[in-house]
């Protein structure tokens, strides 16, 4: 049986009041607004507990909402199978100290989600066991899809003009 969103929000409420800081619905999906020194607590509280158990990450990336307070966005989609029922995690993350405690103890696989994340936004995810580059080239500076990152920067690389692309790239060079 499905979860309604006023129980899921009612436990979660009760069990970590300090955690939450909003919540809102958006066509039956509920969204949670968490402290981000407190998402680990959130999530583990809504994958251990009983009735809940919201055990599956679907997913967690950036968003970069550029001229807002926070800048950064970390969103987190859990599911509970057992319960036909999902929850959207979101984190505010501060444009000059931007991170947020990694969740890869609670779930391995957000590994390569924070990774790319990181990637694309600079987002560091604190204790994360191997934070690096997972899509850009490693001589890549900045991260791509800031909205403050100009756009046409870099030609992409095919068989056709790579020779002339990786002639201009400092490896080339060694």
């Amino acid at each position: 049986m499905a979860l309604d969103n006023a129980t899921v929000l009612e436990r979660l409420r009760a069990a970590l009041p300090d955690a939450i800081l909003g919540s809102a619905e958006f066509r039956g999906d509920l969204s949670v607004y968490v402290r981000p020194e407190r998402i680990v607590d959130v999530a583990r509280f809504l994958r251990d507990d009983p009735e809940l158990r919201f055990n599956f990450l679907e997913n967690l990336c950036g968003v970069d909402y550029l001229g807002r307070e926070p800048r950064f966005e970390v969103v987190y989609h859990l599911i509970s199978f057992t319960n036909r029922s999902r929850i959207c995690l979101k984190v505010g993350v501060d444009e000059h100290n931007p991170s947020v405690p990694s969740l890869t103890g609670l779930w391995p696989g957000a590994n390569y989600h924070e990774r790319e994340t990181f990637d694309m936004f600079g987002i560091i995810f604190t204790g994360h066991p191997c934070l690096e580059r997972i899509l850009m080239p490693e001589d890549w500076e900045g991260h791509p899809l800031r909205k403050d990152v100009p756009l046409g920067a870099e030609e992409v690389a095919f068989t056709f003009n790579q020779d002339r692309i990786y002639a201009h790239k400092p490896f080339a060079k060694e």
